[in-house]
């Protein structure tokens, strides 16, 4: 089965309200997806959006690299898949997101031509999961509102976003936590605060009793491991490491220095699948649960996330999955089914599941 044509497509979504963080406010997604094409008749799917704050990666450097990739592939058997993604991890250095696309379109052709969905293909079973859903980071009036009307259509966890000030995030989740008892709570700091300000905030939090906080998030900069392990050892609350790993080399450095309790694993940070099982294994030597997380993406990577998360049910034990339910509406048709707080893969449909976009 021979690779024909690779294809590219611009999609851009608006959101139902704009995404804060401490580094950036975004209005609208904007993804990059692939189709490539075999002489069989089966088309794999892909994609991958704007994460410059994080990769370095726009749309346009995207589109600039399927251009550069897509003649080194069109034309490859698909027999020759592990040599396939070995050539897109050495052709082109790091572009994490790009490589993720690539891996996406290619799994998903590979597991439709074996007539397996992707999940049972990884070694899967399971099918239905429970995700967490973002509150942004806004005004605590706003933050508070945002959280009951993800409560009441089913959220369970919530992940807030903080970031802006050290006195004003610890109101922010202290209100929120003592006027939802009943609710777990993620906080993501995303890089913004010192090792010193990390600590200070959450043994203010320690000394209020407050229980239903699940995890702290990245409290410190990305290349700050020592710094990370400073608040790790000195606070109650489990600390999960996001962008302070990439790559499977990433999550054993920091598992060796003791630095995190969880890892979160994204897609367009490790650069596919294959690096996400790979983390996934690795945490699991570790005794270390993961996060299955995204970006603001959008259904096919979601939907790839999802069958992961499946391969690996027994160390992937928490989704951050939620940015489909973020949007005005799903332009993509298949994959994974967002209802709420749940999200369900198909047993039927092969591959990712993904009809069209």
């Amino acid at each position: 089965m021979k690779i024909t044509n690779i294809e590219r497509k611009i999609l851009t979504t608006p959101l139902k309200t704009p995404f804060k963080t401490a580094i950036r406010r975004v209005d609208e997604l904007e993804e990059l997806t692939i189709a490539i094409y075999t002489d069989s008749g089966l088309v794999g799917y892909g994609a991958g959006s704007n994460t410059a704050i994080l990769t370095g990666e726009t749309v346009s450097t995207l589109i600039a690299g399927v251009d550069y990739l897509k003649p080194f592939i069109v034309g490859r058997d698909l027999e020759e898949f592990n040599s396939i993604l070995e050539l897109i991890q050495t052709k082109i250095k790091n572009s994490t997101t790009l490589k993720s696309m690539f891996e996406m379109a290619l799994y998903d052709i590979y597991s439709k031509s074996l007539n397996l969905p992707l999940y049972r293909f990884l070694g899967g079973e399971r099918r239905e999961f429970e995700t967490d859903i973002t509150i942004s980071l806004n005004s605590i009036d706003v933050m508070v509102k945002e959280s009951q009307d993800a409560i009441d259509i089913g959220y369970k966890i919530l992940k807030i976003k903080v970031g802006e000030d050290i006195n004003r995030d610890f109101e922010r989740i202290r209100v929120l936590t003592q006027e939802f008892p009943a609710i777990s709570f993620r906080v993501d700091a995303n890089q913004a605060w010192s090792p010193k300000e990390s600590i200070s905030i959450l043994k203010r939090l320690e000394r209020e009793n407050i229980e239903n906080i699940e995890l702290i998030e990245q409290p410190v900069k990305a290349d700050d491991i020592r710094g990370l392990k400073f608040v790790r050892d000195r606070v109650a609350y489990p600390i999960l490491a996001d962008e302070a790993i990439f790559s499977p080399k990433d999550a054993i450095e920091l598992l060796e220095m003791e630095a995190c309790d969880f890892i979160n694993i994204k897609l367009a940070k490790c650069g596919g699948v294959k690096n996400a099982l790979l983390i996934a294994d690795i945490a699991k030597l570790y005794g270390v649960e993961c996060m299955m997380g995204c970006m603001l993406e959008g259904a096919i990577s979601l939907t790839t996330a999802l069958h992961i998360v499946s391969a690996r049910a027994d160390r992937v034990t928490m989704l951050d999955l939620d940015s489909v339910n973020l949007l005005k509406f799903n332009p993509v048709d298949g994959g994974a089914k967002f209802k709420g707080s749940k999200i369900s893969l198909d047993r039927e449909l092969m591959g990712l599941g993904i009809l069209g976009v």
